[in-house]
């Protein structure tokens, strides 16, 4: 079956992908419509499903609130209009009329559609983009809208995309929330009629929400349901509208920008909204994952296929107190545990002896490292491991001479009161002079110092945001800025193939497919608290995948939480990602560096399940059983399962954690005991996960597949 077809007989688009369908179809109006998205349709199938043409008015309703491909504003439409339009005159709306459409499969096991409209009365243009691919079920969408007259036009509302659910008995939503050190805290919840908004309104994807949402009808699980799921790939400020009609329908719409802002489109200019992404899986929210992940890894990464490194960074152990002795006697100690990544943070640069200054200023401080950093990187390459700095490219310390060389630099409203957060400025990257300045300081940094690696962190949120300007000012801050953001971090990877980036705002303020299409890794969250952690982690799996989540060991008593845990529990929860470390390796024990040093090595034996397996969510993270993340090979022949149990309880009954994704019939030899376990044992009955005594313990378990015809050594399960 072609991954896009059109009946003759109805006019139904049929999109196709290895296990779903997504039809749709153009009303006696011109409107684009909704028919169908969920399992595979055969093209006589979704044409039966298309029903008539003309849709039922209801005299007190209007159209209905869900349906339309991208609802806009006008007529007798009330729900969340995906497209709002204000022409130069005052006046409102937009009405459908087709003008074309083109298929475009010049790319093997590629397919995209373009359906082409404009306004009846103003000239504007609209084009809804599909693209589906043989490998995934994952929808691509976006929207790209010119005007093509001569007078100003504002997008009051410009989503890439709505989708429409089929009816259902009940609708749950799936989100995260959090703030800063909390992120990505998973809520599912019943969806309330009428409408839903998620949203960020701080110029960044945000601590405190992310773009993307999960739908079932509140029966699904880990293993079992239906959920239809979307992710905007983008890096700023959104918005997602899902709503619930007192009919029983339910939907969503989604884009850049937040409620009050606009995007600007003068004559001749062209907008194309960034992708929102659908995928419909029958096999629960862990399906849904997967599924995300394996996108995530074959069509957003670019280095995907790597195996991450190591990394050990300096922050918690030196804080702004760096010297170039000081993080040589620590990257002697790191290559001593096997690090292979050598990350300097914040303080290398400038006046920065605090948060209060320098910040803007990047060359290395003289007093601190006199020749430059190129001393100390040619030092941790002799050692073996990469070497990376920290940067902040978007932000500037009123103390720097930076900011008294360009005041006019930074987001400011002209007559109003300028806030700082964190003592910090947010420079204004929507101009052009500022995007190519940072540029032209990164490229000259990455080449002069031997940089591998680049941790890019963003501290701070907008504030006054905007300025006189046609180009950069206004309202055209929001996009702009973005834009130039992904244009300079383009540029570097263009300039530097072999430089690594890592997406860092606070801690996970900015992870969305977007930045992680130009970077390699995310900075999970500024909590490095190992019990913490497996909230965050596991929020942070619904969609990303573990390749890209950055996670260290940090020391105890934690600096934010105080709490205690083992060293090895603390190693097994960032094992879970990319194993980092970022304690103060110069007060640690000879005994706490021969454990952390067989932990690495440990790691480095099972990255490649982790890194590039298929996850899986077993036990109950909120029960007094334990609780354990599994990874398994593509071609099911080796596992690992990271357990995990808090403080035990007496008589609690030992509940086995039954495993996922293992072939039938299959055998497997545990590589630290040499025990043998039955496949189907072990999914269809469990394995009785015996963790260490006290509080917080974890184990660590590796399976290989035993050949066929292999006796085997010890019996297992």
């Amino acid at each position: 079956m072609p991954l896009i077809s059109r009946s003759p007989a109805t006019g139904v688009w049929l999109l196709t992908t290895p296990r779903t369908s997504y039809a749709l179809r153009i009303d006696d109006t011109g409107a684009p419509c909704h028919v169908a998205w969920g399992p595979r349709l055969t093209p006589a199938e979704a044409d039966s499903l298309a029903g008539p043409f003309e849709e039922p008015v209801s005299s007190f309703e209007g159209r209905p609130a869900v349906g339309e491909e991208l609802p806009v504003d006008g007529g007798t439409r009330y729900g969340p209009p995906s497209l709002q339009v204000r022409y130069a005159d005052g006046s409102r709306a937009f009405e459908w009329e087709p003008v074309g459409h083109r298929v475009d499969d010049s790319v093997p096991g590629v397919a995209e559609l373009v359906l082409e409209f404009r306004d009846r009365v103003f000239p504007l243009s609209v084009a809804l983009h599909y693209r589906v691919r043989a490998d995934t079920d994952v929808i691509e969408r976006w929207t790209v809208l010119r005007n093509d007259g001569g007078r100003h036009v504002d997008l009051l509302r410009a989503d890439s995309a709505a989708w429409t659910l089929p009816p259902l008995a009940d609708y749950r939503l799936s989100h995260v929330t959090g703030q800063w050190s909390a992120e990505t805290r998973l809520r599912r919840e019943r969806l309330p009629h009428g409408e839903t908004v998620l949203t960020s309104r701080r110029g960044i994807t945000s601590h405190h929400a992310n773009p993307w949402t999960m739908l079932d009808d509140g029966t699904a699980d880990e293993d079992r349901g239906r959920v239809w799921s979307t992710a905007l790939a983008w890096s700023g400020s959104w918005r997602i509208t899902v709503q619930r009609t007192p009919d029983g329908r339910a939907g969503l719409t989604g884009g850049v920008g937040h409620e009050g802002t606009c995007v600007p489109l003068g004559p001749g200019e062209e907008f194309t909204t960034p992708v929102s992404a659908g995928l419909f899986t029958d096999g629960g929210f862990g399906a849904a994952s997967r599924a995300w992940h394996g996108y995530v890894r074959a069509h957003v990464l670019r280095h995907a296929g790597e195996t991450a490194p190591v990394l050990y960074n300096s922050w918690e152990a030196t804080g702004f107190d760096v010297t170039e002795a000081g993080q040589l006697a620590l990257a002697e100690r790191a290559a001593r545990l096997g690090v292979e990544l050598y990350v300097v943070d914040d303080g290398w640069f400038g006046a920065r002896r605090s948060d209060r200054a320098g910040l803007g200023d990047w060359t290395p401080a003289p007093d601190r490292f006199p020749r430059g950093l190129r001393p100390l990187s040619d030092a941790v390459h002799r050692l073996g491991m990469r070497f990376g700095v920290w940067v902040e490219p978007e932000m500037v310390n009123p103390d720097s001479d930076l900011y008294r060389e360009h005041p006019d630099w930074v987001l400011h409203l002209p007559g109003r009161r300028r806030t700082e957060l964190r003592n910090q400025l947010v420079l204004n990257f929507a101009r052009r002079d500022v995007a190519d300045w940072a540029f032209a300081w990164l490229t000259r940094l990455v080449a002069e110092h031997r940089v591998d690696f680049l941790k890019w962190d963003m501290n701070r949120v907008f504030g006054e945001s905007g300025r006189p300007g046609p180009e950069d000012g206004g309202d055209r801050v929001w996009t702009r800025y973005v834009h130039h953001l992904y244009g300079v971090l383009d540029r570097l990877r263009e300039a530097h193939p072999e430089l690594r980036i890592e997406t860092c705002s606070g801690g996970g303020g900015r992870v969305d497919l977007g930045i992680l299409a130009r970077t390699d890794q995310a900075w999970t969250s500024d909590n490095t608290d190992a019990v913490d952690r497996l909230g965050i982690q596991r929020g942070f799996s619904q969609v990303y995948p573990a390749r890209v989540m950055s996670a260290w060991v940090t020391d105890v008593p934690n600096q934010l939480t105080r709490l205690t845990v083992p060293l090895r529990f603390r190693f097994h929860v960032a094992m879970a990602g990319l194993l980092g470390v970022g304690g103060d390796l110069t007060r640690w024990s000879e005994e706490e560096l021969a454990e952390a040093a067989g932990l690495v090595a440990r790691y480095k034996e099972i990255r490649h399940l982790v890194q590039h397996g298929e996850q899986y969510r077993i036990g109950d993270p909120y029960g007094d059983g334990p609780s354990a993340v599994q990874y398994v090979a593509a071609d099911g022949s080796e596992a690992v399962v990271l357990a995990f149990g808090a403080s035990p309880r007496h008589g609690t009954p030992r509940v086995p954690l039954r495993l996922r994704g293992l072939p039938a019939g299959a055998r497997f030899r545990d590589t630290e005991t040499g025990a043998v376990h039955h496949a189907t044992v072990l999914t269809e009955y469990g394995l009785d996960v015996r963790l260490p005594g006290g509080d917080w313990a974890s184990s660590l378990l590796h399976l290989q597949r035993v050949p066929d015809g292999d006796a085997g050594d010890r019996a297992g399960s």
